[in-house]
């Protein structure tokens, strides 16, 4: 067992993405299981705790967003590529899509608090003063497409969590192990499900 290295490598993510994506998927399970409270309870003690934090947190997620695209763009070339073919093409769209609804959820969510004319101090920290001055423009964005695409988001990390778990338990293919578990020796790159019969078919002729 070796330690885990801060940068990413060709074989598995590094600490910094383990620490973004792991903390990012908590803070996403928070803010979506608020407004799961919210639309099955009402009004109630633990409602009003949860949505409490909403914007707070979705304020840290929108810094997080931007620190973890500033950081995949800087591992770029060291990260774990995708698997070829139909498959490698989904992962790759299905990440893009992803990362956009992530930065323009809380976007959308900014803007119209900015919009709105009052003041923002996340976490106690003030970001911006009241103008007491309501701009449409900044608001309306939000009220049509904030909750909507919040949804498309939560419906998007549910196909991912699918997908990964049919890597783990399906086609048991290691690529869970590139974001979670412990840095181990180097391995061969498993073959994706397409590529396994190709694979045995080649031994094959060798023998």
């Amino acid at each position: 067992m070796r330690t885990l290295p801060w940068l990413d490598t060709s074989a598995r993510y590094g600490l910094v993405s383990r620490a973004l994506h792991w903390g990012m998927a908590l803070l996403f399970a928070w803010q979506f299981a608020g407004m799961v409270v919210k639309v099955t309870a009402g009004r109630t003690p633990l409602t009003a705790f949860l949505v409490g934090t909403h914007a707070s947190v979705g304020a840290l997620l929108f810094l997080l967003i931007l620190l973890r695209g500033a950081w995949g763009l800087y591992n770029l070339r060291r990260r774990p590529p995708h698997e070829p073919g139909p498959l490698g093409l989904a992962a790759r769209l299905g990440h893009l899509a992803l990362y956009a609804l992530m930065l323009a959820v809380p976007a959308l969510a900014l803007l119209r608090q900015y919009g709105s004319g009052r003041a923002f101090a996340p976490f106690g920290i003030p970001l911006w003063p009241a103008s007491g001055e309501r701009i449409e423009a900044l608001v309306a964005p939000a009220n049509t497409a904030h909750g909507l695409l919040a949804w498309t988001l939560l419906a998007l990390i549910g196909g991912h969590i699918a997908m990964v778990l049919l890597h783990r338990f399906l086609w048991r293919d290691g690529v869970l192990a590139r974001m979670a578990g412990r840095a181990r020796g180097a391995h061969p790159a498993p073959a994706s499900p397409g590529q396994e019969p190709v694979r045995i078919l080649a031994g094959a002729r060798r023998g």
